[in-house]
């Protein structure tokens, strides 16, 4: 019998895709941790038809539910104030927008609020897991199906929530008449999970996507979004950046490079240098990596990567600013660090402060007159928009 939790790591993700011929999703998915009291909240927001007007309507359910349960509102309160801001379309007579709500608190207890969304999964390794699940009864609006659940989550638990653009993929084809249907994602992820067991929920939302997309001729016919929740113990990643200000912090700088436990990235030639030469190790050009817009990558042993500086590290902030799937876009130095950050949940950045001349060009954007606001602005896309947890040094 596993233990409830009391310290974990929340790795959040998600993976979408719009119907065919769509350049706006009518789905949408928000997250948001709060700090003060280590909770996760997220939002899963299907609104009705596609396109534009569908992604509005989504927006607004899923702002408002983040909104209400973040401070701490009555469910049945929330559940009801959405409906009265979102009525029954007249002709259809279903809800202009469904949504699923999960609260995470920092002892691991989940709450989930559910309207019109497939039902949820909860995975606890490689087995699905029932959750009893209570009806809401609404004073205003009788006819429309609200269901309540919480439980206590274990080190391991996944929580899976799709958009019915996943559960109804492939519908009308000869393998899924009524389309993949939940108990066949079920058994999908199951497989996924039992392939690689610490699979990270970026990457198992995206194999349940692309899944979803495959079954439906590559052409899907609604909106495909999963969403993941994966807790676990939290996954560290140390990037140096940067030489320390003074020549004899280099060996302070290797030896804490060398100590760390967990993924190691160096960005900086300078840096590299400085580490292999205490380390007595050498540096390799990663001639797989060549790109014309980013430096290449190098090897050195104990190293999980070395890139080039300010350069790529400007260029990582824009990826992760602009949202962009690192393994969607061209491989190269950039695109692997963003996976890095990406896949890992506790990241420390050690900057050193020594001023590299090279960079004192005013035809350079103005990011890289100094390293540290490359890092800042990073740091902050990391906690803010990707829930990661990040750590500053200064050497």
């Amino acid at each position: 019998m596993m233990k409830p939790l009391r310290n974990f790591f929340l790795d959040i993700d998600y993976y979408q895709y719009c119907k065919h011929r769509q350049y706006v999703a009518g789905d949408v998915f928000l997250s948001h941790k709060l700090k003060e009291d280590n909770r996760f909240i997220a939002v899963l927001s299907d609104g009705l038809g596609s396109g534009i007007k569908a992604s509005v309507l989504a927006t607004l359910t899923a702002t408002m539910a983040l909104k209400y349960i973040s401070n701490y509102a009555d469910i049945r309160e929330t559940a009801e104030v959405i409906m009265d801001t979102l009525p029954v379309c007249s002709v259809r007579k279903i809800s202009y927008s469904t949504f699923t709500i999960v609260d995470i608190n920092s002892s691991g207890h989940v709450r989930v609020i559910e309207h019109g969304n497939p039902a949820y999964v909860l995975m606890r390794q490689t087995e699905s897991v029932p959750v009893e699940k209570t009806p809401i009864q609404l004073k205003k609006w009788h006819d429309r199906e609200v269901s309540f659940s919480e439980f206590n989550a274990c080190i391991g638990d996944r929580i899976l929530y799709f958009s019915d653009g996943v559960s109804q993929a492939g519908m009308g084809r000869p393998e899924y008449p009524l389309g993949w249907g939940r108990k066949n994602v079920i058994q999908q992820l199951k497989k996924w999970i039992s392939w690689e067991d610490d699979i990270s929920s970026r990457v198992l939302a995206m194999k349940t996507a692309i899944r979803a997309r495959q079954i439906d001729g590559y052409e899907p016919k609604d909106d495909i979004t999963c969403g993941v929740m994966y807790l676990r113990h939290p996954r560290s990643l140390l990037v140096v950046t940067g030489p320390p200000y003074s020549d004899t912090k280099d060996t302070e700088l290797a030896q804490m490079v060398e100590a760390f436990e967990g993924r190691k990235v160096i960005c900086g030639g300078t840096t590299a240098s400085i580490i292999g030469r205490e380390l007595d190790r050498d540096i390799d050009m990663n001639l797989d990596s060549l790109d014309p817009d980013v430096p290449p990558s190098s090897m050195m042993e104990g190293i999980d990567l070395i890139t080039e500086g300010t350069l790529t590290l400007s260029k990582v902030a824009d990826i992760l600013e602009r949202g962009q799937k690192p393994e969607l876009m061209r491989a190269n130095a950039a695109t692997t660090l963003v996976s890095n950050l990406l896949d890992s949940d506790i990241i420390f950045f050690v900057v050193g402060t020594r001023i590299n001349e090279a960079h004192q060009d005013p035809n350079l954007p103005v990011e890289l007159d100094i390293r540290r606001n490359i890092i800042k602005k990073i740091t902050n896309l990391l906690e803010e928009k990707y829930l990661k947890e990040t750590h500053k040094r200064f050497i």
